[in-house]
């Protein structure tokens, strides 16, 4: 049976549709504007609570509230579950930016401030453009989807350059050496761009680079990705 897809379907009501879209950015940036410093924080929506990434999320999260940090996460389950809930447990602000899909997903409920879109491209502008650093926790396509983007919107210069930060090498590892071996030995990215972003394996790790480097960012106001523990 035939079915209608979002992207396909938009020739038929374009001009309308393009009221739609506008009024998902202005309901972003009125209800995010206060967010800053954040950091957005990626992972799979089927993580389980008992599953010790799971854990760890809650913890990395926790400990960037604790330093000042807001949280914000796709709002689902998982992952940004697990992220959310650490945010809430620190007392910062913590943020679902949740997407309609044909498989309902509802905000989890540790998200104290949530939106929903219609539109996956404008809650993504949403993650990338309140972040003072990108967390990217282990996680399939639409994790593969958000790293790639940000990672190709810091090398075209689209975006100031902030912390790509990976955690768990174990399930990072075979990612790097595929850019590293096949990518980058066919010429297609440069060595320079693995300055773009590191692997860590603990949470505190992860919390420690992103605030040493936002730190010297309000004293030095230096642009380099320069935020090695």
């Amino acid at each position: 049976m035939y079915k209608e897809y979002e992207i396909n379907q938009m020739v038929k009501e374009d001009s309308w549709r393009m009221f739609r879209i506008m009024g998902e950015f202005v309901e972003g940036f009125d209800s995010l504007a206060d967010l800053v410093p954040a950091v957005t924080i990626y992972g799979s929506a089927r993580t389980q609570p008992d599953d010790v990434i799971y854990k760890q999320t809650e913890e990395l999260a926790y400990l960037l509230g604790k330093d000042g940090f807001n949280i914000m996460t796709g709002g689902g389950p998982g992952v940004m579950e697990a992220a959310n809930l650490g945010a809430h447990r620190a007392g910062v602000i913590s943020v679902g930016l949740n997407i309609e899909l044909p498989e309902e997903q509802k905000c989890n409920v540790y998200a104290d401030r949530s939106i929903t879109f219609h539109h996956f491209f404008v809650r993504k502008v949403m993650l990338v453009k309140y972040a003072t650093a990108f967390v990217i926790m282990p996680g399939g396509l639409g994790t593969l989807d958000e790293l790639t983007e940000v990672l190709n919107l810091i090398q075209t210069q689209k975006i100031k350059p902030f912390p790509v930060l990976l955690y768990s090498s174990q399930y990072w590892g075979g990612f790097i050496a595929w850019l590293k071996n096949t990518v980058l030995a066919q010429g297609n990215i440069s060595p320079e761009d693995f300055d773009l972003l590191r692997v860590f394996d603990e949470p505190k790790e992860i919390a420690g680079a992103v605030n040493k480097w936002y730190t010297k960012q309000q004293f030095t106001g230096r642009k380099a990705l320069d935020y090695e523990i």
